[in-house]
């Protein structure tokens, strides 16, 4: 159970430290690649753009940003039960996969620090920013009586092995997926101020700026790397990247609908608005971007969404493990015939706009 507090100067001995965090297939990952295989990346191609990057990473723009003021100090307790479980978790999540993201950069930084330096201190950087935003987060967490023990995450937490282009395709659409996602709350809530349950999100316009410049760093590095974007393969693995990306997200915000109605969101919507974005910024990068206007694309993300509830609802019913998976096995091959069916749509193929500013 989580309790309750009345201000950020509550003893310690209330915060319950939380050192397990359930896994599924749409759990934030930790990863992990092989670091020799970056560190022989030549990026002479487009040298002069990561020296641009580290320049924007040296000012550190939100170095005075992420601190918190008095607003934080009142009580959280006229949360219902369900908005604040739901809060608790969006922080908890959100708090795990910058985590994630801070201990790669950390360890790329040090892997490469003595045979690409400018490399080295990009990821040094970002590994900064990803720690400041996984500290402000758990912090936040505190505030409900709830902080997540990342040191025992670090040691015990299952890493996922993804080759170099593989973590970079999918770590470029993940920043600029969480920019598009932050900014385009924080404008809904500049608009709405009575939604805004949470001074958290108050941040997230200066917040998203650290994920874009972040993102533009993984464009560079893919961009660097010329049969990263230009063969038929790696359209291939691009097109795949975006569909898993928005997928996920998709799936995961079927699942969390009362967190957005919370603020005043209409999650389908608000999704729809996201893989709009963050689709047509990949296409400036990405060889193909997808057609999500084809009038099967949302229709087939919606009853993606739907079969994927009814799994998790099969999951946690109290029949028998036998029961529970004969149970899914038609709704599972459905999901995935959906998924294929969704991957099958022909992609637009973005090359020629690879020059054009917007």
């Amino acid at each position: 159970m989580v309790g309750t507090i009345s201000n950020t100067n509550k003893a310690q001995d209330n915060v319950k430290l939380k050192s397990e965090i359930k896994e599924t297939l749409l759990t934030p990952r930790f990863y992990t690649t092989d670091f020799d295989e970056i560190a022989k990346m030549d990026i002479s191609h487009n040298y002069h753009e990561f020296i641009a990057i580290l320049e924007e990473f040296r000012v550190d723009y939100n170095k005075q940003h992420f601190i918190r003021d008095e607003e934080f100090e009142k009580s959280w307790d006229n949360l219902d039960e369900t908005s604040r479980a739901l809060f608790i978790e969006f922080l908890e999540r959100s708090c795990t996969a910058e985590f994630s993201g801070f201990l790669l950069y950390k360890e790329l930084s040090r892997r490469l620090v003595d045979v690409n330096p400018v490399l080295a201190e990009c990821f040094l950087l970002m590994s900064r920013d990803e720690a400041r935003h996984a500290g402000f987060l758990n912090k936040a967490m505190t505030d409900f009586n709830l902080s997540l023990d990342l040191g025992f995450l670090t040691k015990n937490r299952k890493y996922t092995f993804f080759a170099p282009k593989f973590i970079f395709y999918a770590t470029y659409l993940s920043e600029k997926i969480g920019y598009w996602r932050y900014i385009t709350i924080y404008r809904h809530l500049e608009k709405h101020p009575e939604y805004r349950i949470y001074p958290i999100f108050k941040f997230f316009e200066n917040w998203c700026q650290d994920e874009n410049r972040h993102g533009d760093f993984f464009a560079a590095l893919l961009r660097s790397q010329p049969n990263y974007l230009n063969d038929f393969k790696a359209k291939l693995w691009c097109r795949f990247f975006l569909l898993s990306v928005f997928v996920t997200m998709y799936l995961n915000d079927f699942q969390r609908s009362n967190f957005y109605s919370a603020i005043g969101l209409d999650p389908r919507q608000f999704d729809i608005q996201v893989i709009r974005k963050t689709n047509e910024a990949s296409g400036r990068v990405f060889p193909v971007a997808l057609d999500i206007d084809h009038p099967l694309f949302f229709k087939n993300l919606d009853q993606c969404a739907c079969l994927n509830q009814k799994i998790i609802n099969i999951s946690s019913s109290q029949d028998n493990a036998i029961i529970k998976s004969m149970k899914k096995l038609p709704l599972t091959m459905q999901l995935v015939s959906k998924l294929i069916s969704l991957y099958m749509i022909k992609p637009i193929n973005t090359q020629m706009m690879w020059n054009t500013v917007k």
